[in-house]
């Protein structure tokens, strides 16, 4: 079965070359459009995508809204991959938040935009750039209420120290099977560790907990 995606942007332009660049892989399908938020309820409930791009910044209904609305409504929701102009984008790190599960800027290269909807998909590593680390880093230093919710749920979750291992690897992107090769231990043990950090801070998927490590200062961004 091919992966399916449902491509967001209120630019026709935009949505007509990334349908260019993932049409052209044999395991991609683009499966529909939408111009704005406000349509993508409707649309991912009738041809459940695998993923959605959606462009954070929409006249309507802009990619945060959008993707909270998404993961409350829908029933097993889509990966979310976030695209945008500029990488040091507030609206970004606020649809990470919201529980997008990437990012993915609208410069990309081709390969860049297929590997990123494939890794998306995929759900065992990150798409968050060096640019969005930082911005939660700066939401953790401004004492914000999220990086004192994200202290708080880092005193409850009591992580072991390999569970705090794992959540930094995650953290700098590694994927499930490349933290079982760092820490030298099998696949289906990472996974269980990911599945343990998850449970302990109360997060949705791998990149609310790698926001809510940056956030407390359990991990610093750089």
């Amino acid at each position: 079965m091919p992966l399916t995606v449902l491509l967001v942007d209120d630019e026709p332009l935009v949505r007509a070359g990334l349908r260019a660049v993932l049409e052209a892989q044999p395991d991609i399908e683009v499966v529909g459009e939408a111009a704005d938020g406000a349509a993508v309820i409707p649309l991912v409930r009738r041809l459940r995508p695998d993923v959605v791009a959606m462009d954070v910044r929409m006249p309507l209904l802009d990619g945060i809204e959008a993707t909270r609305a998404v993961l409350r409504t829908v029933p097993e929701p889509p990966k979310i991959v976030v695209i945008t102009t500029f990488e040091n984008d507030e609206y970004v790190y606020e649809a990470l938040r919201a529980g997008a599960d990437g990012f993915l800027l609208k410069r990309a290269r081709p390969a860049e935009i297929v590997h990123a909807v494939r890794l998306v998909a995929e759900g065992e590593s990150l798409l968050f750039p060096a640019a969005v680390r930082r911005l939660a880093g700066a939401h953790g230093e401004r004492g914000s209420e999220g990086a004192r919710a994200a202290r708080e749920a880092f005193a409850r979750a009591a992580l072991t120290g390999r569970e705090e291992e794992v959540l930094r690897l995650m953290a700098r992107g590694l994927s499930n099977a490349e933290i079982a090769e760092r820490l030298v231990v099998g696949t289906e043990t990472v996974k269980s560790h990911v599945s343990a950090v998850l449970a302990k801070l109360g997060a949705r998927d791998r990149t609310q907990a790698v926001i809510a490590a940056y956030e407390s200062g359990f991990v610093a961004p750089g």
